[in-house]
């Protein structure tokens, strides 16, 4: 998988997995990961999926609709690609909180959704339900920041509140941050999703 890897001045802080939103690419959110802990490791990839393009991480069908065949084979394979990853760069494969963007908040949510211990925790914007109707790992001790918008057209407040749920029911820990405004990604979530990781 097309990536960067940045080894941090911290090895025992999480090593963050950048996943950007759909046509974006691996530079995207190394501006994020620096706000969020500039001494932080950072694994950023790129999708690899071609959408008239534009690179994502799982083909979809239509607007909101996933093809879940892909999905689940870009995840699992997104999941090997992190153990090979580890190993090679030499960081804590148990030590991964994702940061991902819309199309990566989706991936990485699916992340959790499937393997237990894909993540250590996530910060997701705009993020969507990935599957429905599956049963989920345990996902104890994992901490979670949801940033969506009251007024999204692509993720519905229902959505968000419904990944909330499902991810909760997992035992997950969930922190949900409201923005009154669309899909875009704004500095006042990502400031809040900064002071999540800090405390």
């Amino acid at each position: 998988m097309k990536h960067f890897f940045h080894k941090g001045k911290d090895s025992t802080k999480p090593t963050f997995l950048l996943l950007h939103g759909t046509g974006g690419n691996e530079l995207d959110l190394l501006p994020l990961a620096g706000r969020i802990d500039e001494d932080a490791s950072v694994l950023s990839v790129r999708g690899s999926v071609l959408e008239n393009g534009m690179p994502r991480f799982f083909r979809r069908l239509a607007e909101g609709i996933f093809d879940e065949e892909d999905l689940v084979y870009r995840t699992r394979e997104l999941n090997k690609f992190l153990d090979e990853a580890a190993a090679e760069y030499d960081f804590d494969r148990d030590n991964i909180i994702a940061i991902g963007y819309s199309n990566g908040a989706n991936i990485a949510a699916s992340l959790l959704f499937h393997y237990q211990n894909s993540l250590k925790g996530a910060i997701l914007h705009h993020p969507m339900v990935p599957r429905r109707g599956i049963e989920l790992p345990d996902l104890t001790g994992k901490n979670i920041f949801i940033a969506a918008g009251t007024n999204d057209p692509i993720c519905s407040p229902a959505e968000s509140l419904e990944l909330v749920k499902l991810l909760k029911e997992a035992h997950a820990d969930v922190q949900l941050h409201w923005e009154n405004n669309g899909h875009q990604l704004t500095n006042t979530e990502v400031e809040a999703a900064r002071e999540w990781y800090v405390d």
